[in-house]
């Protein structure tokens, strides 16, 4: 078998991929804050996100004895077909589950889905396990509460970036409780699956102080709570890895889709052409096609049997 990344690139229609080249080519690289003195600048310069119409829902929902903060949008025209649950993005120290609500508003009426969006704890303020904590505590809650709550037991589960990260995270820890099985599948996109600096793919982003925020008092940081990649794998729902061919994560997640295959999951990885990190937060014709696949890989889940 011959093994190239052009083989693997999502089909997206060229004139897309030729206006994503330009609008990257002029548009200056982004990179997350660098010390803490530069994170509580971007915390304090970032602007009340735009609500969402219907508004999100504010709500503490307790599972496992925590109370964890959440944001819902359901459908507005009657009964959902399932739930998704979403996890912000931001590196574990940046984001916010409001941010994330004119997304689920529109993801929530379009597919007829509840969208729960976590509001999880943030580095350095709170370090792991914090934010894996109150994922995990809102999946619960969902497995227990989904059906009497929303009128479905169908989940599935999802997130960007570091959410991604925190939504297999989220996976594991249900797998081995013995509750993943209502999860019928997840979303992940551009996430960081190793941030011990041990792989290659690690070492890449070693510096970013994100990791120093989020697990620098760790050890060992290849726990898989916190890089997932070493972790065992097996017994996942089936899954969506989106991924930019220019993202700095791309080779952690061909790492994560083989490691997940060969564990014996359902994997489905996409590479999308001249995509950086965070692409499909850009207003980009490939980011367009990025998600409208994501919405139909998620109802096509829901809608099984």
């Amino acid at each position: 078998m011959r093994f190239r990344l052009d083989d693997l690139l999502a089909d997206v229609p060229a004139e897309q991929v030729d206006d994503a080249r330009s609008f990257y080519a002029s548009r200056p690289a982004g990179r997350g804050p660098s010390t803490l003195e530069e994170l509580r600048d971007v915390r304090a310069r970032t602007s009340t996100p735009s609500p969402a119409d219907p508004p999100a829902i504010e709500e503490m929902v307790e599972a496992t004895g925590m109370r964890v903060p959440v944001r819902i949008c359901a459908p507005t025209d009657g009964r959902s077909r399932g739930v998704y649950l979403d996890i912000h993005g931001g590196g574990f120290y940046m984001g916010s589950a409001a941010g994330d609500d004119v997304r689920n508003r529109e993801l929530a009426d379009a597919l007829r889905i509840a969208v729960v969006s976590v509001d999880y704890r943030l580095a350095p303020e709170h370090p792991w396990p914090a934010a894996p904590d109150d994922c995990e505590a809102a999946a619960l809650w969902l497995v227990e509460h989904a059906d009497a709550r929303f009128g479905s037991t169908r989940l599935v589960i999802g997130g960007r970036s570091a959410g991604a990260t925190l939504a297999l995270a989220t996976l594991l820890r249900l797998r081995d409780r013995g509750a993943v099985g209502k999860f019928t599948g997840a979303a992940l996109q551009f996430g960081t699956y190793d941030s011990s600096a041990l792989t290659p793919a690690g070492r890449r982003i070693a510096d970013e102080y994100f990791i120093q925020a989020y697990a620098g008092h760790v050890e060992d940081r290849t726990v898989p709570d916190i890089s997932p990649v070493y972790g065992d794998l097996h017994g996942l729902p089936p899954t969506l890895l989106v991924v930019g061919g220019k993202d700095v994560l791309l080779e952690d997640n061909l790492a994560m889709a083989g490691r997940l295959s060969a564990a014996g999951n359902d994997v489905e990885l996409r590479i999308y052409p001249e995509s950086p990190h965070g692409f499909t937060g850009h207003p980009t014709g490939v980011a367009r096609t990025a998600l409208g696949g994501v919405n139909s890989w998620l109802l096509e889940r829901l809608s099984r049997p």
